[in-house]
């Protein structure tokens, strides 16, 4: 399978952001990928009283999920939706939820953020509360692309390992984790992360990502990237916006699964 992660430099003009988003992911349609990896934030990123106002209901059509709708039609791939905002019971709080659409438009899959940012940089230069603007979900959640099972997730789940196992335990053989890391972290932590988590739970990893100066003075990393089941990188973008593809490779990931078969050896 051909497979595609974004690289946006998102910012608070929702139309203006899902203009360039579809010029991105039909780039990498064109070049034959099936399943396409937006980043976290891909259609918002501002004010937390902004990102409020945009949530959605995504049983209705609004304008995020209208355009994911019609991209994934236009573009004939699956694609997941990094983290927008999606309505809660609590109007102050929406959810940070990853969204699969199937190429006839149809949501196949939510994945609503289990863990929020609630961090300080250890520099001092910034203090983090995901928790105060956005509900926290609480289902691991694996979906069906061509007949091979994805997890989702969405950035800071990258540190909480035991998620990624659970979702190889429901049969994800591919693990997303769009992101919009801080530049402080990203720089010492994201390839090792991502590498991490591919090699231990054998999967390949789609990392959409966030590039670049953003609303607020925050600065996120970039570097999305694709990864195999060895922890090798297949491809990454450079700085800037942009995408980048790989051919996913099952029978290689099968062999590894054999050769070193630390999953059926898993004790605790």
């Amino acid at each position: 399978m051909k497979v595609a992660v974004i690289q946006q430099n998102s910012q608070e003009n929702v139309q203006a952001n899902l203009a360039r988003t579809k010029e991105l992911v039909l780039a990498a349609a064109a070049e034959g990928a099936k399943l396409v990896g937006l980043p976290e934030n891909f259609a918002f990123m501002g004010d937390e009283a902004d990102k409020r106002r945009v949530a959605e209901d995504l049983s209705l059509d609004g304008p995020i999920m209208a355009a994911l709708r019609d991209l994934a039609k236009e573009s004939g791939a699956f694609l997941f939706g990094g983290g927008m905002p999606e309505k809660s019971g609590d109007d102050a709080r929406p959810f940070n939820t990853s969204v699969l659409v199937s190429p006839t438009g149809q949501i196949i899959a939510r994945y609503r953020k289990i863990h929020l940012f609630d961090v300080d940089m250890p520099d001092g230069s910034h203090s983090y509360r995901e928790s105060r603007s956005t509900s926290a979900g609480g289902e691991p959640c694996v979906a069906e692309v061509h007949g091979t099972k994805v997890g989702l997730t969405v950035c800071y789940d990258l540190r909480f390992p035991e998620l990624y196992r659970a979702l190889t335990a429901l049969g994800a053989r591919i693990v997303t984790v769009p992101a919009a890391f801080t530049l402080m972290t990203g720089k010492d932590h994201w390839h090792a992360l991502l590498r991490a988590r591919a090699i231990e739970n054998q999967v390949f990893v789609m990392a959409p990502a966030q590039h670049g100066k953003h609303p607020g003075n925050r600065q996120t990393y970039g570097k999305a990237v694709i990864i195999d089941a060895w922890g090798d990188v297949l491809a990454q973008c450079p700085d800037g916006e942009g995408y980048t593809t790989a051919r996913l490779d099952f029978a290689a990931q099968d062999r590894v699964r054999a050769s070193l078969p630390c999953l059926s050896h898993r004790r605790l």
